[in-house]
Parts: C-alpha cells; sequence; structure tokens
C-alpha cells in the first residue's frame, strides 16, 4: 500500500509498505481522509522542536525513522480482529490518535495522558499512521460516525477536537466574549467551538489575508494585528472591558502578549499551539488584573464524541477552507500551510 513515510528534516516521501493485519482487539481501516496538522509541520520542518526524540525507538512502542505520518483521519472499517464486538465491517469512523502513555508518571496519574512524557500517538511515533491506503489500531480508538457525517468531516473531528478541549480550558461562559490569535485549523476549530458554546462576541486576529478571508467568509470578525489596532478592536468588541477568554492559535510570542494585554480581569489566555522559538515575556499585566495563562494539549475522548455530536448538530460549516488534494501533493501542501496560506488541507487517500 501507499503510505508518507517520514525520514528527518524536509525529507517525506511516498512509499509502497506492507499491508496491515489487525490482531485481537484492533480493526483494520481503509483510510479515506486525513489532515495535515500543524504538528506535521513542526515534524517536517523543524522536527527538534517536538518533544519526543524519533531518532530512538519510543520507550514503549519502539516506533522509529521512518514513521508513517496523520493522526487526523476517518475510514471505513474493512476487517476486525478476535474480540471486537462494538464495531463492525462498514462502520465509517474518526480515529482517536492516542494511543499509550505510560500510566505512572504525574501527568498520568492525575488523568492528563496528553501530558505523559511517553505519550504515543497514531501518526507521529506508533507505528501506523492515517496518510497511508490503510491503518490497524485498536478498536477503541475508533468512534463510529452518525448518519449526516461524513468520511470528510470525520477527518475533521480531531483537529476541531483540539479547539474544543482549548476552549473548554479557557473556561468562557455563555454570552462571553474571546480573542481568537491565529485562524489555521486549530483557531477556525476555537471559533466554532465557541459558537456552540454560546460565545457570540468573538474577534479573530490574523495576519495573513488569505485566512482572514476565509474567516469573514464564515461569519466571523476579524482584524489585522500588523495593520491595524488590535486593542482598539478589543474595546470595541467589549466595551472598553477587553475579552473574557484568549485563544492562542498562533504559537508566536506577539500573538501571547497581545493576548493577554486584551483580557478582561481575571481573564484567561489557553495556549494551544506549539512555540518553535521562546519569547520575552512581562508578567506585570497578570498579577495586576489577576489574569491567568493555562495550557490545552490533545483532548479528552469525551469531547471527541462532542465534536461529532455537534457536527451532525449543524455546527460546523466547511465551505471555503477546507481544501481536497492527493497524497502525492502532501509536500507541496505543507509549504503552503508553512505559508499560512489556506485553512484546512485534506489529502484523499482512497
Amino acid at each position: 500500500m501507499k503510505a508518507a513515510r517520514f525520514h528527518g528534516k524536509e525529507d517525506v516521501r511516498i512509499e509502497e509498505v506492507p499491508e496491515p493485519r489487525p490482531g485481537p482487539g484492533q480493526v483494520k481501516l481503509r483510510n479515506a481522509f486525513a489532515g495535515i496538522c500543524g504538528s506535521d509541520l513542526h515534524f517536517f520542518f523543524h522536527p527538534a522542536s517536538l518533544p519526543f526524540d524519533l531518532d530512538q525507538p519510543h520507550p514503549l512502542t519502539g516506533a522509529t525513522l521512518p514513521q508513517i505520518l496523520g493522526h487526523e483521519f476517518s475510514g471505513t472499517v474493512v476487517e476486525v480482529g478476535e474480540g471486537v464486538t462494538d464495531v463492525k465491517v462498514g462502520d465509517l469512523c474518526a480515529v482517536y490518535p492516542l494511543a499509550v502513555s505510560c500510566g505512572r508518571c504525574a501527568a498520568c496519574r492525575k488523568g492528563l495522558p496528553f501530558s505523559c512524557p511517553l505519550m504515543g500517538s497514531l501518526g507521529s511515533n506508533v507505528e501506523g499512521g492515517g496518510l497511508s491506503e490503510f491503518t490497524v489500531c485498536d478498536a477503541a480508538q475508533v468512534h463510529v460516525l452518525p448518519d449526516g457525517v461524513d468520511l470528510r468531516m470525520g477527518a475533521l473531528v480531531e483537529p476541531m477536537a483540539v479547539g474544543w478541549h482549548a476552549v473548554a480550558r479557557s473556561g468562557v461562559e455563555p454570552g462571553g466574549s474571546a480573542l481568537i490569535a491565529g485562524a489555521g485549523p486549530i483557531g477556525i476549530g476555537a471559533w466554532f467551538a465557541l459558537k456552540a458554546r454560546g460565545v457570540d462576541r468573538v474577534l479573530v486576529s490574523e495576519p495573513s489575508a488569505d485566512r482572514r478571508a476565509l474567516m469573514t467568509a464564515l461569519g466571523a470578525r476579524v482584524v489585522d494585528p500588523t495593520h491595524e489596532d488590535l486593542a482598539a478592536a478589543v474595546a470595541a468588541l467589549t466595551d472598553g472591558d477587553g475579552v473574557d477568554a484568549a485563544v492562542d492559535a498562533a504559537g508566536a510570542g506577539a500573538a501571547v502578549t497581545s493576548a493577554v494585554a486584551a483580557l478582561a480581569p481575571g481573564g484567561r489566555l489557553v495556549v494551544a499551539a506549539l512555540h518553535e522559538h521562546p519569547m520575552d515575556f512581562q508578567p506585570t499585566g497578570l498579577m495586576m488584573g489577576e489574569r491567568e495563562v493555562v495550557g490545552a494539549v490533545g483532548y479528552r475522548p469525551e469531547e471527541f464524541d462532542a465534536v461529532i455530536a455537534a457536527m451532525a448538530d449543524g455546527v460546523y460549516d466547511t465551505t471555503g477552507w477546507v481544501q481536497e488534494r492527493s497524497l502525492e501533493d502532501l509536500v507541496d501542501a505543507l509549504h503552503a500551510l508553512r505559508g499560512g496560506v489556506g485553512g484546512k488541507i485534506l489529502l484523499r487517500l482512497s
């Protein structure tokens, strides 16, 4: 079968690899669509910024380079292993990619497996990934899609769940206000999650004209932080109070600084983006306003299901911001997204 395998910095190849077979408790999927994520960009362009070393076998999974990429994907069940009863051949599924954590560290003991130093995920440090024609995973990792949610939408569940979790971490209440820094897929996911949560006063800060146009078409309020007055836009949105919550979906120091300044007293900034570079930060504004900065990584299984339910209810609209390309276009797509062009790119796999 064809698969996109990462060999090292700026080196990903479409190769022929053996087709996997499911073992006990596993299912085999014929993959339909897989999205490219910000972490895939980090893999490709800046692997040294990742919180694990792929040059060494993973301590729990043994995975090492070359590695099949793709952790946000959907597919159809074509085979089930011994003992699988909750999933059947023909089911359309979104895949929850977290496969393993150590179960012993402080993060695991607190129910935070995505924060485990030994966390293993399909498409990164577990054998197998979504950027391939077939994938095998544990049956517990597949979430069956209901009527009305197709495989194209199913491939968006994972990135939308990241935004959903970030908004949940913000604590913003219905009727509140929010700022989203960055209108890539996670920023878009946060915007939809805020909408589902009953938060209508939302401002999206994005320097890319292309992405601002995409958000405007969805009905979002947008501002260009490089040529417009972000503070004035926040004041206009909130009658001068500042926003109750902000989400850093940009991964840039300037986004964090401006988002903290935009917070109302007692407001909270959620950092939901990987940062390639360190930043200087003046914390006096946090102290004086009793503001908070928290992190958000991954999502919980119930948040995965909440996104699927919201999709079934029609909350998510893919018009304009989702593009489809073939698997062979992967490298070009990575460069396009690195340049801040477009919203979400889904690669067709079958």
